[in-house]
């Protein structure tokens, strides 16, 4: 693996560990460490072709009061109350080689990709004892894609979600719980880079498609954490559901679920003795 490639894969582990895992309680405002995980990526949703990658990365994580770096996304915060945070957050996604994926054979390359924009977390539901909760998170994002030489807008996604955060899933086993769900939006802009087969680009078993906008389908994420003294481990499973999507019926969408997944352990070497409370 390129080194350009295992740093785009970095980043886009933190986007993948969507499902947050921890109620409000107090933690260190910062945390510092390494990690290495072992994940099996699609190519991109809707594929039936991915990756295993087998790799290190950082472990960052800063609870500021605006500024956060946390597992899953980097953001800004511009508003929050007991039961809603408004901010702003980033995500990144891997690039594909054509010559590697057998749909997309000579078709360009999908570059890597990231998305910003704002999103509107809203707490539905929580139980006193911080045991759990239930929330509902609402992020419109722009999505980018780039060779490191230019950066291109590719269009927008709108994904809604339902969280729910259970610490403690197995009494007195410190094992906590995520689950994530919801539907997926994205514009004809968004459609065209990934699913859209133009004309010159067609061959008799991949017939030209133009996609448009509208219903990209629904995730279901599952995660697990805990942590042991120094080390945190995370495991977590993902499923894209293909069926109903207004790109069902590209010939780049070869299956009707993309399923990815993944273990990682974090090794925490440096923590912050100042203690804020995580919401």
């Amino acid at each position: 693996m390129s080194l350009k490639r295992l740093l785009i894969v970095c980043v886009a582990l933190w986007g993948l560990l969507r499902v947050d895992l921890v109620c409000a309680e107090e933690k260190p405002l910062w945390e510092v460490g390494v990690g290495v995980a072992a994940l099996y990526l699609p190519d991109y949703r809707g594929s039936d072709e991915g990756s295993f990658y087998a790799l290190p990365y950082p472990y960052l994580l800063y609870r500021g009061d605006i500024l956060r770096v946390e597992k899953d996304r980097i953001s800004g915060r511009i508003f929050q109350t007991d039961r809603i945070l408004f901010d702003v957050s980033f995500y990144g996604g891997v690039p594909v080689d054509s010559d590697d994926n057998d749909d997309r054979r000579g078709m360009p390359d999908l570059d890597p990709t990231f998305e910003v924009g704002p999103a509107l977390d809203i707490t539905l539901l929580k139980d006193p004892r911080k045991r759990f909760k239930l929330g509902l998170n609402l992020p419109v994002r722009a999505v980018f894609s780039t060779d490191f030489s230019d950066v291109r807008h590719e269009g927008w996604i709108f994904t809604p979600r339902l969280n729910l955060e259970v610490n403690d899933i197995i009494p007195d086993t410190g094992v906590n719980f995520g689950l994530s769900a919801g539907p997926i939006f994205a514009d004809s802009d968004y459609h065209d880079y990934f699913y859209t087969v133009e004309p010159r680009y067609a061959t008799p078993w991949r017939p030209a498609y133009d996609s448009e906008g509208g219903y990209s389908g629904s995730t279901l994420t599952l995660g697990l954490n805990k942590t042991i003294k120094s080390l945190i481990l995370n495991a977590f499973a993902s499923v894209d559901f293909m069926e109903g999507a207004e790109i069902e019926d590209s010939p780049l969408v070869t299956k009707d679920h993309s399923v990815m997944g993944g273990i990682t352990v974090s090794w925490v070497f440096f923590k912050s003795k100042q203690m804020v409370t995580v919401k």
